[in-house]
């Protein structure tokens, strides 16, 4: 791993975009301990991202798991804190964590969610240079964690990228009437938050542009996470070789360049993006391939807001399914498994060893289906 570019905004309260005092810590907490618990807590995101994972290599997490783990871990000192009512200290010991645990038991939360959460804790304690065997183990069966989750189907797939096309889309500024008009500036002035007298035939313009489906296109192609997508810059873009190139540095696992093909038509929708994006002054002097209407990187949060309206534009039915950002890359992962072979897939996921993508392997509802048609035939 390159030398971590992680730094600290204090008037953000964050370490590369990850909070250091959360809201419901800080209303537990005086100005004298809140700032005593910033700089312990920016001492264990930094830890995390840069050697977490692996000490002896210098390997640290990625930054959604680095987000996760300090958030199990200030929820564990409210506990102690609180709960327990010990006051606020640094120093929580094997025992409150042990009860941390146990209480975890009782809970409504998924076995999953208490693996996660032990996992947190035996990472903190690692940080703290001392072993932790927690009193209780949440672990799912092997079965279950090979499973990939939900993910899209082909037709689904078409359907999400028709969506891209179809939101927010609006009519032509000069074919409508004045009436009609001013009933679309005052939807667009909502829409950018800026006043109606301020809307004009570019912001007509702009909300039918090529950032939504640009996004679409290539993270149905190249399996973006949603990190990925935070962190994409135009220099990643070769439109001519129709591929992504990703700098070591900046993928997600922080491992090797990559190389990720693209099909033509999002190659297209890029170089019509691209080329639109510098018509924005939110973009000048930032090589951010996307940014949000607030002008910041997309996030899981911002991803999964955005994956919500085009299911509803497309009529998906996310009843009973977990349709993350990353039933995306699931769905890249899982077909290109399915109809090539396992190293081509292991390269578009950016996977250093191809055991980690077999996991996608596994027939899905449609192969079975279609299965037993061949059976009844």
């Amino acid at each position: 791993m390159g030398v971590s570019t992680m730094t600290t905004n204090s008037e953000n309260n964050t370490v590369e975009g990850v909070t250091l005092v959360p809201e419901p810590t800080a209303d537990l907490l005086n100005p004298r301990q809140q700032m005593d618990y910033s700089d312990y807590k920016a001492e264990f995101i930094r830890w995390l991202a840069n050697i977490g994972k692996d000490p002896q290599q210098a390997e640290g997490y990625a930054h959604d798991t680095v987000r996760r783990r300090a958030c199990d871990v200030d929820v564990f000192h409210r506990y102690v804190w609180d709960d327990l009512g010990e006051g606020y200290t640094t120093n929580p010991t094997h025992d409150q964590t042990d009860q941390y645990i146990q209480k975890l038991a009782y809970s409504d939360f998924s076995d999953s969610h208490r693996a996660n959460i032990t996992k947190s804790l035996k990472c903190y304690w690692r940080w703290q240079n001392n072993l932790y065997d927690p009193p209780i183990n949440f672990s799912t069966s092997e079965t279950v964690r090979q499973q990939p989750r939900d993910y899209f189907t082909k037709d689904e797939r078409k359907q999400i990228k028709q969506a891209a096309l179809e939101y927010g889309t609006v009519p032509n500024y000069n074919s409508l009437t004045p009436d009609q008009r001013q009933q679309w500036k005052l939807h667009l002035a909502q829409r950018f938050r800026k006043p109606t007298s301020n809307i004009g035939p570019k912001d007509f313009e702009k909300a039918n542009g090529f950032k939504i489906p640009s996004i679409v296109y290539t993270a149905l192609d190249a399996a973006l996470r949603p990190i990925e997508v935070g962190r994409a810059t135009t220099q990643w873009v070769d439109i001519e070789n129709a591929v992504l190139r990703i700098p070591k540095d900046e993928s997600s696992k922080n491992r090797d360049n990559w190389v990720v093909s693209l099909s033509t038509k999002t190659a297209s929708m890029l170089d019509r993006w691209i080329a639109e994006r510098e018509c924005y002054e939110k973009y000048d002097g930032t090589t951010a391939l996307w940014l949000t209407r607030e002008s910041k990187p997309y996030s899981s949060r911002s991803l999964k807001y955005l994956l919500e309206k085009l299911c509803e534009t497309a009529e998906i039915d996310t009843t009973h399914r977990d349709l993350t950002w990353y039933a995306i890359r699931h769905s890249t992962g899982h077909y290109m498994t399915q109809e090539g072979d396992i190293e081509s897939a292991a390269q578009q996921l950016r996977h250093k060893s191809t055991e980690t993508t077999r996991k996608y392997t596994h027939p899905s509802a449609e192969d079975r289906r279609d299965i037993l048609k061949d059976i009844d035939e």
